[in-house]
């Protein structure tokens, strides 16, 4: 049995992940703050499985209640008794130049998108380090190697995980522990709509899916820091 926990769950990236990994036979928990919408994404899983679905709990939290975030993990591991990865791709965007931004949504958007991300990190890797195995995936984005003028909270937040990533690739190395920052372009999910590219255009969330299904698919002694995925038309 494998075990993977997956943040921002209930759409996009997470629930087209959710639905691969399930159909690989992972037992899931699905976390995201709205219960109505995991809960449509674990039924879409189950109709689509059939009796050949894993188990999928859905574990509804904010990534900003660190409290919260603990307790839930503790629950995971006290089903399942271990946790093989991580998916870390809860995550909001708020533009706005620095001068115009509110800082009440700056702090949001790193309250999100990285804060976030560093709770799950924090209840997961110990759990990980005792097993002596697992695998870390973190969605950054291009935002978090570009800087984009309007961008300025988004692509702090992913710059900052990109970095988080790196320390951890090297910290969790010698505890047989993977880490993996993942930085695609514009996804064509809802919050790639301002993007004002079609479809076509986009990178596809099963493409996202394939990513994962190679990571984990690869030997032990492979290791890969970071991943970067374009689109066709956004490269000059």
């Amino acid at each position: 049995m494998k075990v993977a926990v997956i943040t921002g769950a209930s759409r996009g990236i997470g629930a087209c992940v959710a639905e691969g990994l399930a159909a690989d036979g992972y037992v899931l928990a699905l976390t995201a703050r709205s219960q109505d919408d995991l809960k449509k994404v674990a039924e879409r899983i189950k109709k689509k499985l059939g009796t050949q679905v894993p188990q999928v709990v859905t574990c509804p939290v904010d990534v900003q209640d660190h409290k919260a975030v603990e307790a839930t993990i503790a629950s995971v591991k006290s089903e399942f008794g271990r946790i093989d990865l991580l998916f870390n791709n809860a995550g909001i965007v708020k533009l706005g130049t620095v001068d115009e931004m509110a800082i009440e949504d700056f702090d949001k958007v790193l309250a999100v998108n990285l804060r976030g991300a560093f709770s799950f990190l924090q209840a997961v890797v110990p759990i990980m380090k005792k097993q002596r195995s697992g695998t870390i995936i973190n969605i950054a984005s291009d935002a978090g190697k570009n800087g984009y003028a309007g961008w300025g909270a988004y692509c702090a937040s992913k710059f900052g995980l990109v970095g988080l990533s790196e320390s951890l690739y090297k910290e969790l190395s010698p505890y047989g522990i993977k880490v993996t920052a993942l930085c695609p372009g514009w996804v064509d999910t809802d919050m790639a709509k301002v993007s004002g590219l079609s479809t076509k255009e986009m990178i596809s969330p099963k493409d996202i899916l394939n990513t994962v299904c190679w990571l984990l698919s690869l030997s032990p002694a492979a290791v890969v820091k970071e991943l970067i995925i374009d689109c066709s038309e956004s490269i000059a």
